[in-house]
């Protein structure tokens, strides 16, 4: 096993009196080794794009765009005194630049600038969109991560100078980190999430590891588990502080046909935002209701299959092919949304080769009372269709992906569905399951949602419209489920997920009433911003004064 790393002759230069930590030799030669092999996977991957110039210019330190400028904020805020209010942010790829872009929102609103980087290039085009009026403003500069070469890194600090630096979740690189800690300037791991088979992969290479560990200023973990698991690797505990999940916090830009927040009259709002809620869910009404009217969707029963990977939209087909052999469901709407873009035209040959009636949203094919699937191949529209959706299937879980966030379907009121695998977002999951708000097969958690629940909790519901009928069918299906999950090495998951997806559109004040339950359990969550917010401004705060002694 590789020694421990030891401090650098730099280690005189400390940040809040911590030495640098520079990764074994070894590490180095093998990044010099690999750089060529990666630009020639850039090149691979991405000559045929238009922005494939700027793509190896960005990540191998050749030219950048402008750096942010001061925002007018800042000139009424203490931190204009700062020479610099530059932030790097680094987020892998679509998943972590969504969980991590309502922090960056906070951090804009109190004047700071960002610079935004990403590795994919499906998490670059999402940052790009995200984030388009603010990269107009010049409030915020975008491109590719930079190689974690240690000339690279310097040419793209010298041009950024940032005050801080913030990694999403688990991605980091030895060398930048080694940078950060030389020339003095915070990094900070935000959302902090190490999974068992990752602490696993980081135990191999343990002095780097080590490393990047001792070189971090402060980890923000989500959980207690990932925070043993970052002591293990070589942090010391003062320098990790556990905040929760920012998955908990939905992106809420401007209202628009594109993003719907909510679909709920339902929920209970603080006194200070009652107005603004009700306000929200006035307009998103009025707005779900002109959309499913414009696609011709209205009255019918619907649900998603949602950031799809390889072999689940299968599933989802034959789900809906039980689904309408139902009688009661016999018009049900399948839209499938495949994670990523360059699958489109694979899932559309897919649904072709089945029995289902297809229409492709990239196409402008219109729905009509014969389609049975909608493939909606088109970016920045999730959210719609969520909050169209009577019932979310959370892609991701089904395969051994470790599930997309269910806090999304959850924040629209829209109850979920997920496969076992969930080891990204298990604790979400396990408190989504314990409100009945998101179901897994065999999930410990999982509390149902029956008739009795919905009226004690709808007083303005119609009370006859909840038939003898009605109780004594999902009292039958919940006696199933429990025998089921009680013989689970037996349970086929498909099924189980089917009899739950049948029960909640069969049954819509019940899936109404689940919906409800996540969103309520995702308005109580909101504070974890605040919270890593408040740990990253003390980071800078302190680092500030530092440098002013």
């Amino acid at each position: 096993m590789p020694s421990s790393p030891t401090p650098s002759k730099s280690s005189t230069t400390a940040l809040s009196s911590r030495a640098v930590y520079q990764p074994p030799f070894y590490y180095q030669c093998i990044i010099g080794l690999l750089k060529p092999l990666y630009r020639l996977q850039v090149w691979r991957r991405s000559h045929e794009r238009d922005n494939y110039q700027q793509e190896v210019a960005q990540r191998f330190g050749k030219h950048y765009p402008a750096a942010p400028t001061a925002d007018i904020k800042a000139e009424i805020n203490h931190k204009a005194e700062m020479n610099n209010n530059v932030i790097w942010c680094h987020a892998v790829s679509l998943g972590e630049t969504n969980t991590v872009a309502p922090l960056l929102d906070m951090l804009l609103a109190h004047g700071y600038q960002i610079w935004l980087t990403n590795t994919t290039q499906t998490g670059f085009a999402r940052g790009a969109s995200r984030f388009a009026a603010d990269i107009a403003q010049g409030r915020l500069s975008h491109s590719y991560v930079p190689v974690d070469s240690p000339a690279v890194i310097e040419t793209f600090l010298a041009h950024v100078q940032p005050v801080a630096t913030l990694f999403v979740e688990t991605e980091l690189w030895a060398n930048i980190l080694t940078k950060l800690s030389e020339h003095r300037i915070p990094s900070i791991l935000v959302n902090g999430r190490l999974s068992a088979s990752s602490f696993t992969s980081y135990q191999k290479i343990a002095a780097v590891s080590a490393s990047m560990m001792k070189n971090l200023t402060l980890i923000i973990a989500q959980d207690n588990d990932s925070a043993k698991r970052f002591r293990q690797l070589g942090a010391h505990s003062a320098q990790i502080r556990v905040a929760g999940s920012l998955k908990w916090v939905i992106n809420s830009p401007v209202l628009n046909n594109e993003t719907i927040d909510s679909k709920t009259d339902d929920v209970q709002a603080t006194d200070s935002n009652a107005a603004k809620k009700e306000h929200e869910r006035a307009t998103i009404q009025k707005q779900k209701s002109g959309i499913a009217v414009e696609l011709g969707i209205a009255d019918r029963p619907i649900w998603v299959a949602a950031s799809t990977h390889s072999g689940e939209e299968s599933i989802a087909l034959s789900l809906q092919e039980q689904l309408l052999s139902n009688p009661a469901l016999a018009d049900t709407l399948l839209i499938i949304v495949p994670r990523h873009p360059e699958r489109f035209d694979e899932v559309a040959t897919l649904i072709q080769n089945s029995t289902l009636i297809m229409a492709r949203r990239s196409n402008e094919e219109v729905i009509n009372t014969d389609t049975q699937v909608y493939l909606a191949d088109s970016m920045g529209e999730l959210m719609t269709w969520y909050a169209l959706a009577d019932v979310a299937l959370v892609g991701g879980s089904l395969v051994d992906v470790g599930g997309h966030n269910p806090v999304e379907p959850a924040s629209v009121a829209t109850p979920v569905l997920m496969g076992r695998q969930t080891q990204s977002c298990q604790s979400v999951v396990d408190k989504l399951a314990s409100v009945g708000a998101l179901y897994q097969p065999n999930n410990a958690f999982y509390r149902q949602i029956n008739i009795e629940d919905v009226a004690t909790n709808n007083e303005n519901i119609d009370h006859s419209a909840i038939s003898s009928s009605d109780i004594s069918s999902l009292d039958m299906k919940g006696k199933q489920k429990s025998s089921r999950n009680k013989s689970s090495l037996a349970a086929n998951d498909t099924a189980l997920i089917y009899d739950q997806l049948q029960s909640w559109l069969s049954h819509p004040l019940l899936a109404k009433q689940a919906g409800q339950a996540g969103e309520q359990m995702t308005v109580q969550q909101q504070a974890v911003l605040t919270r890593q917010f408040a740990m990253i401004e003390k980071v800078i705060e302190q680092h500030s004064n530092q440098e002013t002694l």
